[in-house]
């Protein structure tokens, strides 16, 4: 079965701790302990809160990497153009299975990212501030930490400050989900993109940044930019937090200066000597070779030169025991289970890598292959978020970094490895989060192959050469639940039905989200309905 991560993993430095101090005296700093470790913090003006980011090169540690100073500027013309109030919102929506950075510091340091978040609503003038969690240990930590401040939401109050709970989602960290869901809506990327510093919650100019980017803020507010430069690269000073999980003896977060070489984080953590590869970024990251990871440095530029990514921190080892394309199609059910379902790239085209990839692992041939890098190229730059061109460099990267197992499948007749099931994902089901824990399923005794279901829902039945439908049963997304039943519904010859999946399925099994038929038998037997 996929391994899982706990909410708050084993916590480790690499040098003297700036994020993490105190975090060998007490599990959680609450306000008393907080200020006994980090000390006051004094407000500071607008320009020299933005000064202060462009001298540390604060970049946003969500993943995207956009210059905190350049953002903090833009909202404030955006306020003063306008004449409104600006809002600021803390990004805490930590929905990748094989991230637990932002976890562990909403947990353990909650008052660290408020104090860089709370700086910022002072400097800019905002009197609303939002957390977005997704968890019941993060919301229970930041709502504790709001009240030993005193902040509420109450009507009145000088600032005014809440926690938004979203479910765990992969799109309800991207920043409009987030947005969309403060306002009251659903916590789903909107069909048009507006830039938050523009336009976000009510409207209004916002603020929205990843947790540890307010927390390494409030770091660098109290010790002062020449300190926090002392550590780290000169291009990328500070340090960063690192989720290390895959083939690890313990899975942890390493709170790591920026500059040390990757090879001793992993060993830190445990990982194979010469792992088949390490994933950086996550599940929207790439793949590095051994040789390559034994090289970089962990950097946001050493990675990008090396063809890495440094993302929002996860880090993956692969042991040699495991098959890599068996484990990427894990990670690629999943990813295809997490869209939104608003955007055909998205829900049509990422299940439709997941089926390339499952039908390159089946003995496809070149003509698979072919046909997964088409549809991978295809989902890119046309979805309403970034989930699709996440996905996409994620299934790249894996056919460009694993070419022996790679022609091992498609000429041969594979690797010959198992599926451990080594890279994480939120719980033992292959479906992962977006499931609806229902399956489609057709009656091929009644099927006389009429098509509508594939033209109803197209996501989960396509149809083979025959006219004849190509997939035995497919799970069920979420955002699928409604189609499906409609294409229930309407089959002229009542062969479909929707049946409750079954509690769990072996790691080893096949494309688990949308099962193929195997070649050659008798597909002239089935038919689809409608």
């Amino acid at each position: 079965m996929n391994a899982s991560l706990p909410d708050v993993p084993e916590v480790r430095v690499v040098g003297l701790p700036l994020l993490t101090s105190g975090f060998d005296l007490v599990e959680r700093l609450d306000l008393a302990m907080h200020l006994k470790v980090h000390g006051p913090l004094e407000p500071i003006a607008g320009e020299q809160l933005a000064t202060l980011a462009e001298q540390i090169s604060l970049r946003g540690r969500g993943g995207a990497g956009f210059p905190f100073a350049k953002k903090l500027r833009a909202v404030a013309e955006a306020a003063i153009r306008r004449g409104v109030r600006p809002v600021v919102v803390i990004n805490g929506s930590e929905d990748e299975p094989a991230c637990r950075k932002d976890t562990v510091l909403i947990n353990r340091a909650p008052h660290l990212i408020l104090d860089g978040a709370l700086l910022a609503a002072e400097a800019l003038g905002a009197r609303t501030l939002v957390v977005g969690v997704t968890r019941d240990s993060t919301e229970a930590s930041m709502q504790a930490a709001l009240a030993e401040r005193g902040l509420s939401n109450r009507r009145g109050s000088m600032l005014r400050a809440r926690v938004q709970r979203n479910p765990v989602r992969m799109v309800t960290g991207e920043s409009s989900a987030l947005v969309r869901s403060a306002d009251g809506g659903p916590p789903l990327p909107p069909g048009r993109k507006v830039r938050t510093s523009d336009s976000g919650v009510g409207g209004a100019p916002t603020l929205l940044s990843n947790a540890e980017t307010f927390a390494q803020l409030a770091v660098a507010a109290r010790i002062g930019a020449e300190r926090y430069r002392r550590t780290g690269l000169r291009d990328e000073p500070g340090t960063v937090l690192l989720t290390l999980s895959g083939a690890v003896a313990r899975p942890m977060v390493v709170e790591a200066p920026t500059g040390v070489p990757l090879r001793y984080v992993l060993q830190l953590a445990g990982a194979p000597p010469l792992p088949q590869g390490v994933l950086t970024g996550g599940y929207h990251g790439k793949w590095l070779d051994a040789v390559t990871a034994h090289d970089a440095v962990v950097s946001r530029a050493s990675l990008e030169a090396c063809g890495g990514a440094l993302g929002a921190g996860a880090i993956l080892p692969l042991g040699p025991g495991t098959c890599p394309l068996g484990e990427a199609l894990h990670v690629a059910n999943w990813l295809a289970a997490e869209s939104a379902g608003q955007c055909g790239p998205c829900y049509l085209g990422l299940p439709a890598a997941a089926r390339g990839l499952a039908d390159v692992l089946d003995g496809g041939g070149p003509t698979a292959l072919e046909a997964l890098r088409e549809v991978t190229r295809a989902v890119k730059r046309r979805g309403a978020c970034k989930h699709p061109d996440g996905s996409a460099a994620f299934l790249e990267s894996t056919i460009a970094a694993f070419t022996d197992d790679l022609a091992a499948h498609v000429l041969g007749d594979g690797c010959g490895r198992p599926v451990e099931g080594v890279l994480p994902l939120h719980d033992d089901s292959p479906q992962g989060q977006g499931s609806s824990g229902r399956k489609l399923a057709v009656d091929w005794t009644l099927c006389q192959g009429h098509g509508l279901c594939a033209d109803i829902v197209p996501e989960l039945i396509q149809l083979g050469p025959d006219g004849f439908p190509a997939v035995a049963e497919a799970a069920v997304p979420r955002y699928s639940e409604a189609r499906a039943q409609r294409a229930v519904r309407r089959c002229p010859a009542l062969a479909l039905r929707i049946e409750e999946a079954p509690a769990a399925i072996p790691a080893q099994a096949p494309s688990p989200g949308l099962p193929m038929l195997p070649r050659g038998r008798g597909r002239r037997a089935l038919g689809s309905g409608r």
